[in-house]
């Protein structure tokens, strides 16, 4: 029996991915390699993969194409799903929100219906802190209503949610939804602030702050998203009707995975600049639509179910994807 992979040339894929083969696991993966952002990268960490042997096996399809799906795993026997594969990014939502209805409206339905059709022991998929979207009140609880999304891709993640509810009512499929919040570290998206800031500082070139430096966001180093998602993975949550962590009683539940730390967005700068051995041009703007000032995970819910306990404060993860990225780079 094999672990299926969606996104698997993905930032947080490709870790998972390499961590389940370390512990001697079978891993099927899939990524459509679209070009959101740069498809090398993503090809580069599929040669990382390719490396540890005949336990891993790529297929390239799209799975918002259910028959496409169903036709290139029809020869693996799987047993378990982490489903990580979705069209990421608030502001790319903004000009091109049809992209997050495919991928992650349609993408995600298919996968439920492949883990109906598969009778997954359990499926473990990527939802986002983005659900939260405007609650003032910190840390995020996973108990909060999260009725008011600010951004299409916020949306997607609550609908994802929803369907996955129903799934674990109809059908009993045990199901943990995790709500990232702010990765980073070696082999991230060039998407991310933190890619973006180290590549402009060591080009000399200006950065955009955005709400004037306002801005506080809980950092989660990948390591530590990576223990909680294979903890997750191998606690498949029970259907006794007991009231799970996001408050329902079917084999579901929701946990937030973050760092347990507001920090500020200058801090995290700060720590660049450190790392690169030089200044940020800082340019202060006002905050970009479908943003949110603030994000903080309250994260008990997973301590006391799972043991979860993140361990690399910015301090240390900061300098650790700085170094990473003069690696990859070269500069």
């Amino acid at each position: 029996m094999a672990i299926l992979i969606t996104g698997v040339a993905g930032f947080i894929g490709f870790h998972v991915s390499r961590q389940l083969l370390g512990q001697g696991y079978d891993v099927v993966g899939i990524d459509n390699l679209n070009d959101y952002y740069s498809v090398q990268l993503k090809s580069d960490r599929l040669t990382q993969l390719e490396k540890t042997g005949d336990r891993f096996r790529f297929i390239k399809v799209d799975f918002a194409r259910h028959e496409a799906l169903e036709q290139a795993l029809a020869p693996f026997d799987i047993d378990r799903i982490v489903h990580l594969g979705a069209q990421a990014g608030v502001r790319y939502s903004l000009t091109n929100p049809r992209a997050y209805a495919e991928s992650n409206l349609m993408g995600h339905l298919n996968i439920l219906e492949l883990a109906r059709a598969r009778t997954a022991k359990h499926m473990v998929y990527a939802s986002s802190s983005s659900v939260y979207g405007g609650n003032k009140t910190l840390p995020f609880r996973v108990e909060d209503r999260v009725d008011h999304p600010l951004s299409l891709y916020a949306a997607t993640k609550k609908a994802d949610e929803l369907m996955s509810e129903t799934y674990a009512h109809l059908y009993r499929l045990p199901q943990t939804g995790l709500r990232f919040f702010t990765v980073y570290g070696p082999w991230g998206r060039p998407d991310m602030a933190m890619w973006i800031f180290t590549r402009s500082i060591l080009a000399g070139e200006p950065i955009s702050v955005f709400n004037h430096g306002e801005m506080r966001r809980d950092f989660t180093y990948i390591n530590d998203i990576v223990a909680g998602i294979i903890a997750a993975l191998e606690n498949p949550p029970a259907d006794d009707g007991s009231v799970k962590a996001g408050g329902a009683i079917t084999p579901h539940r929701l946990y937030n995975i973050g760092n347990n730390q507001a920090e500020e967005l200058g801090r995290m700068i700060d720590l660049i600049e450190q790392a690169c051995g030089k200044k940020a041009v800082r340019q202060y703007e006002a905050m970009q639509p479908g943003d949110v000032p603030a994000t903080f995970a309250d994260i008990s819910a997973i301590q006391n179910d799972l043991g979860f306990a993140p361990s690399t404060p910015i301090d240390a993860g900061v300098p650790l994807f700085v170094q990473w990225y003069r690696d990859y780079h070269q500069v």
